[in-house]
């Protein structure tokens, strides 16, 4: 019996314009609010240089939340990185995750320095695998 699923993920990275507690707070409520509504599950690693982003669930959800967040002028320069159907979520229990890029393997000067230009698909998956490894850690303690 072949089990067809519609699970996509797109990973994209972008820019935050403004990057405070309050803006962080409010991109944070209404992406857990779209999220739960959508289907769609993620993570979020975020800090003042780089907002580094998961979204996963059915495909057109996870196309639409995408299409929104390169409509928000709170997202600078968001680029694609990631798309991929799969097979299971990462993060199936969080309507968004947030990582204040504790996950992040690049520093501040290798963001600066266009890592994300020479990254490969393989390298930026990575970053949320080690997320989700040490989650599901957290939450077995």
């Amino acid at each position: 019996m072949t089990i067809i699923t519609d699970l996509s993920q797109i990973i994209y990275v972008s820019q935050p314009f403004g990057y405070d507690a309050a803006i962080l707070s409010n991109i944070l409520l209404d992406a857990r609010r779209c999220n739960e509504r959508d289907g769609v599950t993620g993570a979020l690693v975020c800090r003042h240089d780089i907002f580094l982003q998961l979204l996963e669930g059915p495909t057109a959800e996870v196309e639409a939340t995408y299409a929104r967040i390169l409509r928000d002028d709170r997202h600078v320069s968001p680029r694609k990185l990631v798309s991929r159907v799969v097979s299971r979520r990462m993060f199936a229990n969080w309507a968004m995750l947030h990582d204040p890029a504790k996950s992040l393997i690049w520093s501040r000067q290798d963001i600066s320095d266009g890592v994300l230009d020479r990254a490969t698909s393989s390298d930026v998956i990575k970053v949320f695998e080690a997320l989700a490894e040490r989650v599901d850690r957290e939450a077995d303690t």
